[in-house]
């Protein structure tokens, strides 16, 4: 087992455009704003509400960190006893370095079974490597069985959020999409959930149906018996797991956890912190290959051991992807999940996707953030998100070599290293006060002030005011 962690082909996980240059744009969408602020606040209060029951959320938060820890201190370990119990239970285990050779052995699983369409359970990792639009050029129809998803898929769009992808959609807007691109929908529907959900279940059932290739994400994955977990709230994953003759489930190797002792922990944090629900409506779990049925399981890599060497921000693939860090950002709540370009938006996003696809390929992710502290708050691995994007500024600052940050800190420390210079400095500074006046620096200095309010300087220094006395 050899893992490069390289970040060539590493699919979705940076965009096209800087996020300061998208975040302007998704300011300017008002409708954005308020279907994101009323969605994270419903999702806020339900967590806060679930997480209060529980008087040992503490001890829980430390457990799951600790175990998280344990797994990436030791993952070879577990990752190759995953395998051999995924092997004895009739399973195969497939071993990918990026996107592009993950990619290449799904479709080729695909292709081998002779199937032209599949169906989908909501899956990160697929949406990370861009699964659906290789098995489209290999002329494969994937088909989203997760409501959000479909909604996504069917409005030729990118998702917004871990948890709720067509959060930036309201209902008007789902039934248009419904109504514009689903075959035979009733052209009187209404925007009402209830009528929304009946018009996909009808939909996608006879796709359950008809479907011989499924391909699924997991949760987690224990690796003393081998056993995979998919945590959902519709039955679509269900239906997935087990119609189908043939269930490929594509994992990123952090996903791993020891024992079912362990698994317990994270089956108390992951709905809580997620959906605000003291438990997953469905919790399926599978071992292996079953009766009538092949099974698949790819362990992706994608940067992940890249990740894993870096000791200060290692801590990221703790995440359990519950997106709890995302309803209480402020910044996401205005900009959405799109400003990121990854399919991992919010903060978790803003310090995992840089560290998979490198710093040079993400510089400006690091910034999207105010570091309130929020998102460490609420993790219910403790992640110290802020600590870490402060790290990840610091490498992307050491990338970019020379740069005017770097020449001002160099003036600044020369003139304090000799006592006559600070104070031709300080009397310097007055000339502050005229610029104060005008609310901003010259150029290069004007794109600081663009976004900031220019501090005023005193009328005398202290310098000034005790000579005089």
């Amino acid at each position: 087992m050899t893992f490069l962690g390289m970040p060539a082909g590493s699919g979705h996980l940076h965009g096209d455009r800087s996020f300061p240059a998208a975040a302007r744009d998704a300011l300017d969408d008002v409708q954005l704003r308020r279907n994101l602020g009323r969605a994270t606040a419903t999702i806020r209060a339900k967590r806060a509400a679930v997480v209060a029951e529980v008087p040992d959320w503490a001890q829980l938060r430390a457990a799951g960190a600790a175990i998280k820890d344990d797994v990436l201190a030791h993952l070879d370990r577990y990752l190759v006893q995953l395998e051999e119990q995924v092997t004895a239970h009739g399973g195969t285990v497939h071993w990918a370095r990026d996107a592009g050779e993950a990619n290449r052995i799904v479709t080729g699983l695909v292709q081998a079974t002779g199937a032209r369409e599949v169906v989908k359970v909501k899956s990160m990792a697929t949406q990370e490597i861009r699964l659906n639009e290789a098995l489209e050029a290999a002329g494969i129809t994937a088909i989203e069985t997760d409501l959000a998803e479909l909604i996504v898929q069917l409005g030729h769009d990118e998702p917004s959020h871990i948890l709720v992808p067509a959060i930036h959609r309201n209902r008007s807007e789902i039934r248009e999409i419904f109504r514009r691109e689903m075959p035979g929908v009733d052209p009187d529907l209404t925007d009402e959930p209830r009528a929304l959900a009946e018009a996909a279940r009808r939909h996608l059932r006879a796709k359950f149906l008809s479907a011989q290739v499924a391909i699924s994400g997991a949760n987690f994955a224990v690796a003393e018996t081998g056993t995979l977990g998919v945590v959902e709230s519709e039955g679509n994953g269900r239906m997935c797991l087990t119609l189908p003759r043939t269930l490929i489930t594509v994992m990123g190797i952090e996903k791993v956890v020891p024992t079912w002792r362990d698994l317990e922990v994270f089956l108390q944090l992951l709905p809580r912190s997620s959906t605000g629900e003291r438990m997953n409506p469905y919790t399926s779990t599978w071992t292996g290959a079953v009766e009538g049925q092949e099974f698949h399981l790819v362990l992706l890599d994608n940067g992940r051991t890249a990740t894993l060497a870096d000791p200060a921000g290692r801590a990221a693939l703790r995440c359990i992807r519950c997106s709890a860090c995302l309803n209480v950002c402020p910044v996401y709540e205005r900009t959405g999940g799109h400003a990121y370009g990854s399919v991992y938006p919010g903060p978790i996003g803003a310090v995992l996707s840089p560290q998979m696809t490198g710093v040079k390929e993400n510089p400006t992710l690091p910034y999207a953030s105010s570091l309130c502290g929020a998102c460490y708050d609420v993790c219910p691995v403790a992640i110290d998100i802020p600590t870490m994007l402060v790290h990840l500024r610091g490498r992307v600052t050491e990338s970019e070599g020379r740069t005017p940050e770097r020449a001002v800190m160099a003036a600044a420390a020369w003139t304090m290293r000799d006592s006559g210079r600070w104070a031709r400095a300080l009397r310097a500074a007055r000339l502050g006060r005229w610029l104060r006046r005008r609310r901003a620096l010259p150029p290069p200095l004007s794109a600081w002030t663009a976004a900031r309010d220019l501090p005023e300087p005193p009328a005398q220094t202290f310098r000034d005011w005790w000579s005089e006395r």
